[in-house]
């Protein structure tokens, strides 16, 4: 009897032993985690759905931006000549980015030769056969009305040649330029120009994105202006396309909550041009290579075909995988229930690379899961059939055809017929990449693949509404080296033009992958000093310094990514700001004109508004982790100077 108490009693003991250890094990994984998973309850868990506090540190706004407001005006008079010299027409070859930085160069190059543009063509849409004929080339996209109405008293717009010269063009009487990328306004007034006033019009052929240098000489500072006007009010996407992209911003932010958009930037030619083949799998290595063979024999690119994917990568010249993205939203602090909007029409790699970010944040939305196909089928409009690109399996015999072949098959007894060869699938031969398997050349593009990349201007546009409008903003791939525009870059110029005060992310892709390389063998449980370094660097480039770093590069590639100080002014009484120059002596930021007295008088009436007290009641039930990103700089400082072996101890790996 004795016996069997001590028993019962050992037993209970090491039951509540074996709890204790539990407990204590659960906590040392939870303050372990190095700031990704914390103990305490956050608001993001208390409450998945329904209005919630937004955090300055996540969600903005930044105060250290509040005194920038969107200001493209003419600062003075720029009257042109009396003169006009004739009509330039214009055909855009590339994608949505090539298409509407192009658009602004050439309104730029009319004022400059005073010209009347005529509206350009869009040679995605009139290469696509029997798209909407709602919508032709121009249309397609945007607004034309408005964007005749809007640059009126800047260029002269028609929708076309007077018929006389109409006739005249289809007999290839006139001129054609194809001008370098990024070239020069002496170039237009010495070679375009002469050939212009001599045959009255003349043809401009674009296909690099940017036809005109985007550093003008500060003589044509108006010029930096009007291409602001042009890109951010002049090209108004077409208002089917805007309805759309405010339902779906309405969408995401039905249940109360801010949302992110992540443009991934993994697009096969950017990825053919910079060498980054080795970071993908089986044919989707291939299929960059291929396209990279195209880019070397045509002259794109002068390096080797096969090429160190990992040193490029290390150097920043790569995209940032979302798994990669995904781990820096932590690291920064956002909660596993943040809508994530996926921008762009295309990620090369397809849903296999998303699952890890899925993963991670299940709110993981793009436009096809907010949208019904219905939708997006009207946005596109009435469409003509195509056959399709699919192969067709062989017709069937006849008995009489069977019997025929019978009879010359050759003497008895016959072998056995070969096994019946393997049968391709749908899937395995529908899209761009079908052809891989059994061909070494491309095939040319079918009639169907002209019509979805127009589709891809119609998605491209959506998403770069939506992405404009967001709470915050994270680039896969921006200021990519490539010299062209890319689509990542012109959303944070808007952003940067619209709402500079905004949380708009600028990584320096080389920073982040030595971060990476750091913890190669343990990703998922990094050390807390890694995470307080990444969410430094990242709050530090959405930040003035960030803004600056991104402008060296993007700057002179394109005018539209970083259009300051050109094209905003500051408030009368906002703090002194340190102006800074690049190596030229050019303003980078802090040059800013103070903003007219009508414009500040109106601002500090909507200052004055949102100052008011609202629904405050919050504000002491954020976790401390959530205060503005202004104190939390110096707290990061401090923190990253702890030492290694604290980290070491909380590194769960050891």
């Amino acid at each position: 009897m004795l016996l069997k108490s001590k028993f019962k009693l050992a037993t209970a003991l090491g039951i509540m032993l074996s709890m204790l250890s539990l407990l204590v094990h659960l906590f040392l994984a939870n303050y372990s985690a190095g700031g990704i998973t914390k103990g305490s309850m956050r608001m993001d868990d208390v409450l998945p759905f329904g209005p919630r506090p937004r955090p300055r540190r996540l969600w903005g706004p930044w105060s250290k931006l509040d005194h920038l407001h969107p200001f493209a005006k003419p600062s003075k008079p720029y009257a042109a000549s009396g003169k006009h010299n004739g009509f330039i027409y214009a055909k855009i070859y590339g994608g949505f980015e090539k298409i509407q930085s192009s658009i602004c160069d050439l309104v730029a190059v009319a004022r400059l030769l005073n010209a009347t543009l005529v509206i350009p063509e869009i040679q995605a849409t009139t290469r696509a056969k029997g798209i909407s004929p709602k919508f032709k080339s121009f249309s397609y996209l945007y607004d034309e009305d408005h964007f005749i109405d809007a640059l009126s008293g800047d260029v002269a717009i028609v929708r076309g040649l007077p018929k006389d010269l109409r006739e005249a063009r289809k007999k290839i009487k006139f001129p054609t330029v194809s001008p370098r990328n990024s070239a020069t306004p002496e170039y237009y007034i010495t070679e375009v120009l002469p050939r212009l006033v001599k045959s009255k019009v003349i043809g401009v052929i674009v296909n690099g994105g940017n036809c005109l240098q985007s550093i003008l000489p500060a003589s044509l500072e108006e010029f930096q202006r009007l291409r602001c006007r042009v890109a951010f009010h002049a090209l108004r996407l077409r208002p089917q396309i805007q309805a759309l992209g405010s339902q779906i911003v309405g969408r995401l932010r039905a249940s109360g909550r801010p949302y992110l958009a992540y443009h991934p930037g993994l697009l096969r030619d950017t990825l053919a041009f910079h060498g980054c083949a080795e970071l993908f799998q089986d044919i989707h290595t291939e299929l960059i290579q291929y396209r990279r063979n195209q880019m070397i024999k045509r002259g794109t690119v002068k390096e080797q075909l096969t090429i160190d994917s990992v040193s490029r990568k290390m150097a920043g010249l790569c995209p940032l995988m979302p798994e990669e993205v995904g781990l820096l939203l932590q690291a920064l602090g956002y909660p596993p229930t943040t809508i994530i909007f996926l921008a762009g029409s295309e990620t090369f790699g397809g849903q296999r690379l998303l699952i890890p970010l899925r993963a991670m944040f299940g709110n993981l939305v793009d436009r096809t899961s907010l949208c019904s196909q219905k939708e997006l089928s009207d946005l596109v409009g009435p469409e003509d059939p195509l056959p399709s690109d699919l192969p067709h399996p062989p017709p069937p015999k006849s008995e009489k055809q069977l019997t025929e072949e019978w009879k010359r098959a050759g003497p008895r007894p016959r072998p056995l017929p070969p096994p019946p060869a393997r049968p391709f699938y749908a899937h395995e031969k529908e899209g761009w990449y079908g052809w891989i398997g059994e061909n070494d050349t491309e095939p040319d593009a079918s009639p169907i693949e002209f019509r979805r990349q127009a589709h891809r201007l119609l998605w491209d546009a959506l998403d770069y509404f939506v992405s404009v409008e967001a709470d915050a903003f994270f680039p896969g791939f921006h200021n990519d080296g490539s010299g062209w525009p890319d689509y990542s870059s012109l959303i944070m110029g808007h952003r940067l033009y619209q709402t500079p005060s905004g949380i708009t992310y600028r990584p320096d892709r080389k920073i982040v992958a030595a971060l990476f390389e750091n913890i190669s063998d343990h990703r998922y449980h990094p050390p807390r000093n890694w995470t307080i370094a990444a969410r430094e660097h990242l709050n530090r480039s959405a930040g003035v310094e960030g803004i600056v770093s991104s402008a060296m590069l993007s700057r002179p590639v394109s005018f539209l990514s970083h259009p300051l100080p050109e094209c905003s002014c500051r408030t009368p009484k906002s703090p002194a700001v340190q102006p800074v120059k690049d190596s030229n002596g050019r303003f980078l930021f802090g040059g800013e004109e103070e903003c007219p007295d009508w414009m500040a008088r109106s601002l500090a009436m909507v200052s004055a508004k949102n100052n008011e007290p609202q629904n405050e009641d919050y504000e002491d039930e954020l976790p401390e982790d959530d205060s503005s990103p202004d104190t939390q700089q110096e707290s990061y400082r401090s923190d990253a100077n702890k030492s290694s072996e604290q980290d070491e101890e909380m590194d769960p790996d050891d």
